[in-house]
């Protein structure tokens, strides 16, 4: 990368929690100028964030700065006609998860992004961990067919559990959550998904009729592969084995151990995996294991803000060099498409055929 090119110029959109810590990766980042910053309300922000001016409308605000850079961190139902009006208006785009809240919307996005020939990039931040990354590389080695076990259940009260119950106007738990999860099983499968099982409850009067704080999928792949991912949100979800993070396969299993004074609404521990476990299957003539299992201790991992600055870091990296992101969009489409249709099968109590 030419580090005298001039900066990127970027408008960032929704200041929650994902957006304050995206606006601080672009303060921190020589490589890009923040031109403004959008959000109905006044939110609280870092010091180094305060001289920046706060817009209280995304498309004047487009209109007026004309960034080069679009970062939407808004809620999902929002992020589809952000981006493609973003796209219209010259600009590439950084998107938070989900990438929208239908897959055809999602998949408009991504033509947007095409006929533009700009960047889009989605806040997958598992894959700019370290240690995800290994997890990841340490599953393909042991070979398939796979089960995949994984969840992140949050015991959450006061602002997290107000923050869930905004996210869960739009969103279910599974379905912000899960994208995350069913991309680290397409990753390490690389086969296609092909049938889609889900079940939910509401466990909370706080919530629409029509929405569930607790939710379950199960996944069956083209490779006989199996997952299911579960995800709750709120002050009745139990803290015990909240974090399950395990990959088996017919010559052993790889897995992430949690710290076990860990609490499930620390946002650092959605992301740091303590030890990374590895069991190989292969046993002697006796019938006992060859290979004592082995732990990686993964030190010095990156905490939340360092992995958006990451995140940050490949979004330039991507613009710079013209990296082609199709394989990174149609993993997108493909992760929002199983979550979905376990959002489908809830409502249904049907099984979804992909």
């Amino acid at each position: 990368m030419n580090p005298s090119a001039k900066p990127i110029r970027v408008l960032v959109a929704g200041l929650g929690n994902m957006g304050r810590s995206h606006a601080l990766a672009y303060h921190n980042n020589p490589g890009f100028e923040i031109v403004g910053l959008v959000n109905r309300s006044k939110p609280v922000l870092a010091e180094e964030l305060h001289h920046y001016t706060i817009h209280p409308d995304f498309k004047t605000a487009l209109a007026e700065l004309k960034p080069d850079l679009c970062s939407i961190c808004t809620y999902s139902d929002s992020h589809a006609d952000y981006a493609v009006m973003a796209f219209e208006a010259g600009c590439d785009v950084f998107i938070e998860k989900p990438l929208a809240t239908t897959v055809a919307d999602a998949e408009r996005v991504v033509a947007a992004a095409k006929k533009a020939g700009r960047k889009l990039v989605i806040g997958y931040i598992l894959r700019h961990h370290p240690s995800w990354m290994r997890l990841i590389a340490e599953a393909r080695n042991l070979g398939g067919p796979y089960v995949f076990r994984m969840n992140l259940n949050q015991q959450s009260s006061g602002p997290t559990w107000e923050t869930h119950k905004a996210l869960m106007q739009t969103t279910s738990p599974i379905v912000d959550c899960g994208v995350h999860y069913v991309d680290v099983m397409c990753q390490i499968t690389d086969a296609k998904a092909v049938e889609v099982r889900g079940m939910g409850l509401r466990l909370s009067d706080e919530i629409a009729p029509d929405m569930y704080n607790y939710g379950h999928l199960q996944v069956k792949f083209e490779d006989g592969s199996v997952g299911w991912y579960e995800a709750a949100w709120g002050p009745m979800i139990s803290e015990t084995a909240f974090f399950v993070k395990d990959v088996m396969s017919p010559n052993g299993a790889v897995s992430i151990v949690m710290d076990p004074n860990a609490k499930s609404d620390d946002i650092d521990t959605h992301t740091k995996t303590s030890v990374i476990r590895l069991h190989n299957a292969e046993t002697g003539p006796n019938g006992k294991f060859i290979h004592p299992d082995q732990d990686l201790h993964m030190d010095g991992e990156p905490g939340h803000q360092e992995l958006c600055n990451f995140e940050q870091a490949f979004v330039l990296k991507a613009i710079r060099e013209d990296m082609d992101l199709t394989r990174h969009m149609h993993d997108a489409v493909q992760s929002l498409r199983i979550c979905l249709a376990a959002d489908e099968s809830v409502r249904t109590g049907k099984t979804v055929f992909l």
